[in-house]
C-alpha cells in the first residue's frame, strides 16, 4: 500500500490530503494517470512528484511502501 500526498491546488481538487492506494510495480507517470482518472484531477502532467521525499522522474517505479507526493507548479513574485 502507498500513502499519496496533494499539496497546493491538487488538495482542493481531491478534497483529502492524502489517500492510500495500491500502486507498487507501476511507475510515476502510471500513478498520475491513475489519481487524474480516479479523483477528476486535471493537469498532473505538469506536477511534480516526489518518493520518500526525493523528486523523481515519470519512469521511476513505485514500491510497497513508497510515498508519493504530487506537488503542481507554483508560481511566485
Amino acid at each position: 500500500m502507498n500513502k499519496i500526498l496533494f499539496f497546493a491546488h491538487l488538495r482542493d481538487e481531491v478534497g483529502e490530503e492524502s489517500v492510500q492506494l495500491e500502486v507498487a510495480g507501476k511507475t510515476v507517470a502510471e500513478v498520475k494517470a491513475i489519481v487524474a482518472e480516479q479523483y477528476k484531477v486535471a493537469k498532473l502532467d505538469t506536477a511534480m512528484t516526489a518518493i520518500n521525499e526525493e523528486f523523481a522522474p515519470n519512469e521511476e517505479v513505485i514500491q510497497d511502501g513508497d510515498v508519493i507526493a504530487l506537488i503542481p507548479p507554483v508560481s511566485g513574485g
